[in-house]
């Protein structure tokens, strides 16, 4: 055991997608700080980060039917959309500066075209998505969005869904070829490689265990080295939990008011994966439905075309379970672990109020492999058992807090950050977006956590990030231009036959 305490100015806790992003934002913008990683695996991007642990959606708002609601006068609500659109061409315009600058390489390794589409069926869902289609295609970050209720044309865009469709029920669907699907994996692996330097030292195979703070404020985190047995303690003056799952027991151990009254709900997932490559050339889109009646946003059914190691693959899904794990690697014991007596009310209000989606998530957890292949079937109706296997998705835990607006236990859908009100310590909880946005969420943490640095920094980040500070819808030019110029950095416009050539698509 060994008591040697090491200081450093930044500690990142998780070697994921948020840690990297921020990690790298700094290295820009300090590059004399002494930054120091923790992460409990062996690898970085192995768990909420991981490719085959999410759906690996650039979320821009530009399928996702639940960040466009329908008011109670019919019209549609497009702010939440327009909000995360925004947020994710912050993400692509930072990528791009790293690439322009050869930071990172190979853009194809992580980003590809891919057109993204929404699909509904019946008469009332067919209105819905004209109406929103109405109110998105007006907007210039929308632009070249198509609408079609027409069966030919669906056809044309998605012929596997369309193949042996015998139903006679309305359909429609919108689609935009300016989607993405990012590979979460590749991009954390290559930002780790990029800060691996003198002044940034990540630690694998080391687990946090404790966080106190110190009488000069600084905070000291306790650190188990897996591999060696010893205990090490670290401290620094700023620390930021980026753990997935397991920020929230760490933030609790923190003790700052602002960790109490949060609880946390794990949700699991698994995705179907298609094994048949003849049935995987046969659709080429990211293709959203609407969530069932009392189904969690997290659970909107999906068909999606991923590049996964350079190859082409097809996934369906999610299917939601639960496990009492924060973690695909964690412990049977970490949802009990995260109720003390400050949340304990919070928790269970939401135990009451969410009863329904306990229902949901105890129908989803005894599905048969069958009853997964009919609802597969609603949306490929030939598909056939033999083509499809399963893939366990990665651990989301879902914030609980209270709200004004949802009262005591409201569960939240969304990404957040916790900071201590003196900007110390920052831990980022919750799921989608998540990952599309970890640009955005890792500049609102330096805002909220070095506010005394960003007047210095904002030429800098202006430079990675042109449109920092600016609105884009109210920006259209602006927003035209930074889009054609990412498009052309990131390999999403002009290259896209030659990758489909090179993928056999």
């Amino acid at each position: 055991m060994s008591n040697q305490e090491t200081k450093t100015d930044v500690i990142l806790i998780g070697a994921g997608v948020m840690s990297a992003t921020l990690g790298t934002l700094l290295k820009e913008l300090v590059p004399d700080w002494k930054i120091t990683v923790f992460e409990k695996l062996a690898n970085a991007g192995e768990e909420s980060s991981n490719e085959w642990n999410n759906a690996g959606t650039g979320h821009a708002a530009l399928c996702e039917l639940n960040y466009t609601s329908e008011k109670s006068d019919g019209s549609i609500d497009i702010g939440k959309a327009i909000k995360i659109n925004e947020q994710f061409q912050l993400s692509r315009q930072f990528w791009s500066y790293l690439v322009n600058s050869n930071l990172i390489r190979n853009p194809q390794d992580f980003i590809m075209p891919i057109p993204h589409m929404s699909l509904v069926q019946g008469e009332e869902n067919v209105a819905f998505l004209k109406k929103r289609f109405e109110a998105l295609s007006n907007n210039p970050l929308f632009q070249g969005m198509e609408f079609s209720d027409d069966p030919e044309k669906l056809k044309e865009w998605i012929p596997l869904i369309m193949e042996g469709r015998t139903s006679n029920e309305p359909m429609a669907a919108t689609k935009i070829d300016s989607g993405t699907d990012v590979n979460f994996g590749a991009l954390t692996r290559m930002l780790f490689d990029h800060l691996k330097s003198e002044n940034v030292k990540i630690n694998y195979k080391h687990s946090v265990e404790d966080i106190k703070r110190t009488g000069d404020g600084s905070w000291e985190v306790k650190v188990h080295d897996i591999d060696s047995g010893k205990i090490e303690y670290h401290t620094a003056k700023f620390v930021f939990i980026g753990g997935g799952g397991g920020s929230l027991p760490l933030l609790q151990k923190t003790g700052i008011p602002e960790s109490k009254h949060i609880g946390g709900f794990p949700v699991s997932g698994l995705f179907m994966v298609c094994n048949n490559p003849e049935v995987v050339e046969k659709h080429h889109a990211k293709v959203y439905g609407k969530a069932k009646v009392g189904a969690p946003p997290m659970s909107v059914p999906h068909l999606d075309t991923r590049y996964i190691d350079n190859q082409k693959s097809l996934l369906f899904g999610p299917f939601a379970g639960f496990s009492p794990k924060f973690l695909k690697t964690g412990s049977n014991l970490d949802l009990i672990g995260s109720v003390k007596p400050n949340n304990v009310f919070t928790m269970l209000a939401a135990g009451v109020k969410e009863i329904a989606l306990t229902k949901y998530l105890i129908q989803q957890v005894t599905l048969s492999n069958e009853k997964r292949m009919e609802e597969l079937r609603e949306f490929i109706p030939n598909a056939k058992s033999e083509d499809w296997g399963i893939v366990v998705a990665g651990q989301r835990v879902q914030v609980i807090k209270d709200t004004e607006a949802g009262g005591k236990g409201t569960l939240q859908f969304g990404t957040e950050v916790v900071s201590a009100a003196d900007g110390s310590i920052a831990a980022l909880l919750g799921a989608s977006p998540g990952a599309s946005t970890a640009v955005h969420v890792m500049l609102e943490v330096l805002e909220k956590c070095f506010p005394q640095h960003i007047k210095e920094w904002e030429p800098k980040i202006k430079e990675m990030i042109p449109s920092y500070g600016l609105s884009l819808v109210e920006n259209p030019e602006i927003f035209q231009r930074i889009h054609n110029s990412t498009t052309q950095t990131l390999g999403l416009g002009e290259k896209e036959p030659l990758y489909s050539q090179f993928f056999g698509c």
